[in-house]
Order: structure tokens, then sequence, then C-alpha cells
């Protein structure tokens, strides 16, 4: 897999503390990302899924996987090997995606890798970062136009259904 780089202990990339992978290359290339440097596809260090599902096994702090970018969903098969791994573990998987889940599951009907990771995952933030909607104020997103969406209940009902947190709201 080909990877910008892991954070083994974020507060930042979904509830609790997470393991998160940053997936290398991004076609999107959305003006004013935060992570520019993973957009190239040829860049960052290709490391072996074994050793990033090692490093997750020994993570003592960790309770959830993140799938972050660069674009996680050009790389689909390495990452539905991460997230079965997570729930091995007993974790929960969130993912970050630039494209909206509806271009991700039109893609998905002719990928089956994807449609594979797609399945994996409990919630996807979704959608491009827009710098007009840059936002500080909705959790685990960068613009306003960004979604949470629970995936099991997407693929269930056929249309996106967005995440509700423990606590019954609509974050």
């Amino acid at each position: 897999m080909r990877i910008a780089g892991i954070e083994s202990e974020s507060i930042v990339d979904g509830p609790g503390i997470r393991f998160t992978v940053f997936a290398q290359g991004c076609p999107l290339q959305c003006p004013g990302c935060q992570n520019p440097g993973t957009w190239d596809p040829c860049g960052g260090r290709h490391v072996d899924v074994e050793e990033i599902i090692d490093a997750m096994r020994s993570s003592v702090l960790a309770s959830g996987l993140t799938l972050s970018g660069g674009e996680a969903s050009r790389q689909p098969a390495d990452c539905a090997r991460l997230a079965r791994a997570a729930r091995d573990l007993k974790w929960d998987v969130w993912a970050w995606s630039g494209y909206t889940v509806e271009a991700l599951l039109r893609q998905a009907r002719r990928d089956a890798e994807l449609a594979d990771m797609l399945g994996q995952i409990d919630v996807l933030v979704d959608g491009p970062f827009q710098l007009a909607h840059r936002t500080l104020t909705v959790p685990w997103r960068g613009s306003s136009n960004q979604r949470l969406i629970d995936m099991p209940a997407t693929l269930r009902a056929g249309h996106a259904v967005e995440w509700v947190d423990r606590t019954g709201s609509v974050r």
C-alpha cells in the first residue's frame, strides 16, 4: 500500500483514539486541502499491509481505524484488508473521501474491491473539501458540505443515511 503516513494515536480523526492511515494519492486535489503532500500517487512510501496490521495490533490505546488521505478509495483492496483487521480487533472503522457517497456507490457497481471496502466502513466522511465552506464548528469535517454517513444503514437503504452518534444527534 502506498501511504503518506500513519498516526497511531490520533484524537482528531474520529471519536476516541484512532489509528489513522493516510493513503497516498488523490486525483481531486481540492483547493485548500490540509494534506496536499498526499496528492501525488507516486509520493509517500510503499508499506506492506501486513506491517500496518502488525502496528495496529501493537497499539495499546487505539480503539478505531481511520482511513484518510489522500483518497483511500483509490486503494480499496488494501483499505478493505486494514478494515477487516480492525474488525478483528473489535475496532470501528471510519473513512474520509472527497467523493460523495453517491459517487462512490456508483463506482462500486463496477468495482468489486471498492464495494468490499465500503462494506467494511462504519462511518464515511464524504464530499470534497470546499474552501468557501471551511468551518471549525462541525466535528471531523473541514467544510460544512461534508457529511457523516452511516455506511451500514446506507448500504441497506440504497441511499445516503446520515450517522447519528450515541447521544442520538446528527453531527
